[in-house]
């Protein structure tokens, strides 16, 4: 433990990360995209004060990649935050922000008026990518019961989603946003897209960690130029009560990961980050203490996890889905393992 003392302290005083150093991905436009981001979901314990502190703390450190979505219910206190940033010298063209439609603006004449209050609330001319937050138009309250369903729930329809998906184009012809992509996708309705697509989608948001390692979605991603974004990268431990179920695993205390961590006198979580990012994903870990959000850049950036190490990681994959959506059902006899897609067929 000794070790992992030192590398604490030493984190505790490090001045940060050139951004020139952090690794990139490139689209399939030629655009570079950090290979990290930071996460800005709060959850139900973190304010959005502490969350734009964060941000900008972030970027002090190196970070220049920022997840955002409508959703979070932060987008106004970020974009000061953002503001901030820029003014203070860092340009606009080397910071990466992402933000998502919510489920409630799917329609058509929504999209638009949408995407530009994101844009407005983050107060920048343009946004670097946006997504569609979830393939399903189906709204609930913020903070519902998983037990919660909407009246007016749907599944999947691939005739409507592409009707949001050419609103989302228009963003694009508009120069508006650079890029367009997909979030909590399954490789069924991602098979629909493709094809029909005018603008492919750059990336895939996707919950991934050494739990869910979603191995099959992450190569067809990947086999189709699309990058993949690992959203709770460490298992996302601060998620909501009502969103656990006793199932649920923890991946920084699996030996696997604890004992990797040990040997490198890290964190658990950092282990889970370099796993992520090395595997070929970008995570975007969420945390407002500085110590863990440099950590995690610093695990990026630092040596790599060994072949024997990454193999080890490799054998621990439980197929264990945190976040699994429960509220977007459309039916009351339904589990959420219909939302997936499991067994290759889109439930209607």
């Amino acid at each position: 433990m000794e070790s992992g003392l030192i590398l604490m302290n030493t984190i505790s005083t490090h001045p940060g990360v050139d951004p020139a150093l952090v690794p990139k991905r490139t689209l399939h436009t030629g655009a570079r995209m950090p290979a990290i981001g930071l996460g800005t979901f709060g959850s139900d314990h973190v304010t959005a004060a502490e969350i734009a502190a964060a941000v900008i703390g972030a970027a002090a450190v190196g970070y220049r990649h920022f997840d955002c979505a409508s959703v979070y219910r932060n987008e106004d206190r970020i974009g000061a935050a953002l503001r901030e940033l820029i003014t203070g010298g860092i340009p606009r063209e080397q910071l990466w922000i992402t933000s998502k439609l919510w489920n409630d603006k799917h329609s058509e004449a929504d999209v638009i008026p949408a995407f530009r209050q994101s844009l407005a609330d983050l107060q920048l001319d343009y946004l670097d990518m946006y997504l569609v937050h979830w393939p399903f138009p189906n709204f609930h309250p913020p903070g519902c019961d998983v037990s919660s369903r909407s009246p007016d729930a749907r599944p999947y329809i691939h005739e409507n989603y592409m009707k949001t998906w050419r609103q989302l184009e228009k963003l694009v012809d508009l120069g508006l946003v650079r890029h367009i992509g997909t979030s909590n996708m399954t490789i069924p309705k991602l098979k629909l897209l493709l094809p029909d697509a005018r603008i492919k989608p750059a990336v895939n948001e996707m919950e991934m960690h050494p739990h869910l390692q979603q191995t099959e979605l992450f190569e067809f991603v990947r086999a189709n130029g699309i990058e993949p974004i690992a959203y709770s990268p460490i298992g996302s431990p601060g998620r909501p009560e009502r969103d656990r179920t006793p199932e649920d695993t923890v991946d920084i205390e699996d030996p696997v990961i604890a004992g990797i961590a040990q040997r490198l006198g890290v964190h658990p979580a950092v282990v889970c980050v370099k796993w992520a990012g090395q595997r070929g994903a970008t995570p975007i870990p969420f945390s407002v203490n500085p110590r863990n959000y440099l950590a995690n850049l610093l695990g990026v950036v630092g040596p790599p996890l060994s072949e024997a190490d990454m193999a080890a990681i490799a054998g621990i994959d439980k197929n264990c889905r945190l976040i699994k959506g429960q509220v977007f059902l459309w039916k009351q006899d339904q589990t959420w393992e219909d939302l997936w897609d499991l067994d290759g067929v889109i439930k209607q």
